[in-house]
């Protein structure tokens, strides 16, 4: 590998250090082992709030957040971190702190403790998304990059469908604190992998030298990138959506619909679209162009969230609403990697720290957009569905604010050093 960062290319010229197959499974499964911090113990947050008396409190809820909470602001720190001393070793440090932390929390003496543990998890699992995806920006750029981050997010996609039905599967035959031990397992498996298959991406010669105070001047000169800037922005307001779903979800399908007890399948037909569409995309992408297909997929997601609410007060159909918001996510399946592809393109040996702010960014900004949608819920679906077009609008005038008006452009791929 030269001293340059990858320019902009197809993906037949990218050089893998482990074939394309192996390298998509293993990106996956560092960004995978978040989504299955979050999803593989909601099964057993009723089992958590009895073994450590926590009556109505809701209390047990903490234990998603108090993670959530530690994987934000780290990030700040581990991008440039990587930047400096490279990706390799300090990846296999917070896989290790992860897997550490996953079995710790299986003897947490008390809630406090759990939370806790929970806390630091969040902040080792922060630092394994960030280099995941600069390990990506390391070897390429453009297109060729938001094709594999889109195979990469195909495969990724199939742990949300599958982590709720392993955690109820894991109180078929053990206790709850086991919903945490498959975590540790997950983590030293990747860790092994990786131990194994990766060496360094980002050579000596390519890493930075800055001091700690210029280190932090790295992040303006992030947002100086205005279409770091732009679409960083925007996808935290598109992103929103997703956790107002998350935080919504059961009420919709329980509450409105009583779908209580087939919510896991229907649950895992909207994810299952999502990997579909994030798999159509990493066809298509390399001959349509990331701006293309993210500003119409934008524009399908207003539109159908629209008329969701519009049909909404027609009819009280199960069928005419889940197709509609399945639909709607597939949109936003065709736009997240697309953005993130465009917002970290004009990088270059910056990729770390644009990796962290692009997370920190996204993940805080989505976290309380999706919060303030998610407890509009009334009882029915108009005031989700009216959050999704309000996010969709807001994210659309980011996207046309950042592009001067012009979407739908085929522009040739730039390498710009920040």
């Amino acid at each position: 590998m030269d001293n340059q960062s990858p320019k902009a290319a197809s993906l037949a010229e990218v050089n893998l250090p482990i074939p394309l197959w192996e390298f998509v499974g293993m990106v996956a499964a560092m960004l995978a082992l978040n989504a299955l911090a979050i999803d593989s113990m909601l099964p057993a947050l009723d089992d958590i709030a009895e073994a450590f008396n926590l009556g109505e409190s809701n209390a047990q809820q903490n234990v998603i957040f108090a993670y959530i909470l530690g994987f934000g602001a780290p990030q700040l720190v581990f991008g440039p971190t990587s930047d400096r001393i490279g990706r390799r070793n300090l990846l296999r440090f917070c896989l290790l702190g992860y897997v550490i932390t996953g079995f710790a929390c299986m003897g947490a003496g008390s809630f406090d403790m759990l939370l806790l543990t929970r806390f630091i998890q969040g902040v080792f699992a922060a630092g394994i998304r960030v280099i995941g995806v600069s390990i990506v920006r390391d070897l390429m750029a453009g297109r060729a990059m938001a094709k594999v981050m889109s195979l990469i997010m195909t495969v990724f996609m199939i742990v949300p469908i599958i982590a709720p039905m392993i955690g109820a599967g894991i109180l078929l035959v053990a206790s709850w604190q086991w919903t945490f031990g498959i975590l540790g397992i997950g983590g030293l498996t990747t860790l092994l992998w990786v131990q194994l298959r990766l060496p360094e991406t980002l050579p000596p010669e390519r890493r930075k030298t800055e001091s700690a105070a210029r280190t932090i001047g790295a992040y303006g000169r992030v947002l100086k990138v205005r279409e770091t800037c732009g679409y960083m922005l925007a996808s935290g307001i598109i992103f929103g959506s997703l956790f107002a779903f998350i935080g919504a979800s059961e009420q919709i399908f329980a509450d409105v619909f009583d779908k209580e007890s087939t919510f896991v399948f229907y649950f895992a037909g909207i994810a299952g679209l999502l990997a579909v569409a994030n798999f159509c995309n990493s066809r298509v992408v390399e001959r349509i162009g990331m701006r293309r297909i993210s500003h119409a997929a934008l524009f399908g997601f207003i539109t159908l969230s629209a008329l969701n609410i519009a049909l909404a007060y027609m009819t009280h159909s199960f069928w005419t609403f889940y197709i509609l918001f399945t639909l709607t996510f597939a949109c936003y399946g065709l736009i997240g990697a697309n953005f993130s592809a465009i917002a970290m393109e004009a990088q270059g040996d910056n990729a770390g720290t644009a990796s962290a702010a692009y997370g920190f960014a996204t993940t805080t900004l989505a976290g309380f957009l999706g919060w303030l949608v998610a407890r509009q819920f009334d009882g029915s679906i108009i005031p989700i569905m009216a959050g999704f077009v309000a996010l969709g609008l807001a994210s659309l005038t980011v996207v046309l604010i950042t592009e001067k008006g012009r979407l739908f452009e085929r522009r040739k791929g730039r390498r710009k050093k920040v």
